[in-house]
């Protein structure tokens, strides 16, 4: 049995294949060419070629496929889950947890706790019987994470990410004091020239729009917010190592050195809000700050 189909609206103009796997997050650019070679994906009734130009707007007609078993194990694994129901779930991730199974990180990652809490109500986007995550967060990041249960719901929260109206607030600790109160960066955000495992302002990156504001600042630490536009991988601590902010513990993108106690950068997922897929309610869900971040404005003394 088929699954049913979807229309998107393709937030950037490329080939479809890319343009299809940017679109949603999860669908991998194989897996997008794969559903073109199916004939899954059409425009005006027609299928699509992988290597079709698509225009920013375009709306195309998805057809997943029935979703397969994924090669992952199902984990009793402790969720901080702040809202569920039959379409969404929204869990408060604690630092140190991978988001997807990666090289390294086979296994404990928030999809195997997922799989274990959700059971059989999954997104299948890509292909897999899984957890649709929707957006992902870094491994030492904390914070909100929203899944969908099924792909009308992924595809709908999906589009919310693409259109801006999925927001987003972080807390965070950077290095040094802003001469503002408040700004917004807007620099594109890609791979790095020479180290790919890192993300850095390039003139040909993708869209990158941050707003952040102070809300505090002593002893040469700022504790801010971070509310983001859009969503590029390691997007804040890129655009905070680009003003000479870098965020505090974060070696990668600046900070000289790590922070006793301090797994990796001080980031916090703390809020988010979205318009529910099925009712349309517009929701608002939060996490506090955890102890380990209130213990670090301590020691700034930011608290």
């Amino acid at each position: 049995m088929e699954t049913p189909s979807f229309p998107l609206t393709v937030p950037e103009p490329g080939r479809a294949d890319a343009a299809l796997a940017a679109a949603l997050d999860g669908l991998t650019r194989s897996a997008a060419q794969r559903w073109l070679e199916e004939g899954r994906v059409t425009l005006d009734g027609r299928p699509l070629k992988k290597n079709a130009k698509l225009q920013a707007g375009d709306v195309v007609l998805l057809s997943p496929p029935q979703p397969q078993p994924a090669d992952l194990v199902p984990q009793d694994i402790p969720l901080d889950v702040v809202y569920e129901d039959g379409d969404v779930i929204v869990v408060n991730k604690p630092a140190g947890m991978v988001v997807h199974p990666a090289p390294g990180h086979p296994d404990g990652t928030l999809v195997n706790a997922l799989l274990y809490h959700c059971g059989d109500s999954l997104s299948g986007i890509n292909g897999e019987l899984r957890p649709g995550i929707v957006h992902r967060i870094d491994r030492d990041t904390s914070g909100l994470v929203v899944a969908a249960k099924n792909d009308r719901a992924h595809l709908a929260l999906a589009a919310q990410l693409q259109d801006h109206s999925l927001f987003r607030l972080y807390h965070a600790v950077a290095v040094g004091s802003f001469r503002e109160d408040s700004g917004t960066v807007s620099a594109p955000i890609g791979r790095h020239k020479t180290d790919r495992k890192r993300m850095a302002v390039v003139p040909d990156g993708r869209e990158a729009v941050t707003h952040w504001q102070v809300a505090d600042a002593q002893n040469g630490y700022s504790h801010i917010t971070c509310r983001l536009e859009t969503g590029r991988t390691h997007q804040i601590r890129v655009h905070m190592a680009y003003l000479g902010h870098p965020l505090l513990g974060d070696t990668v993108y600046g900070a000289k050195k790590p922070v006793p106690g301090l797994a990796g950068q001080c980031l916090h997922a703390a809020q988010l809000t979205f318009t529910h897929p099925a009712t349309g309610e517009r929701l608002t869900v939060e996490a506090p700050l955890p102890e380990w971040f209130h213990a670090v404005l301590r020691r700034c003394g930011l608290q």
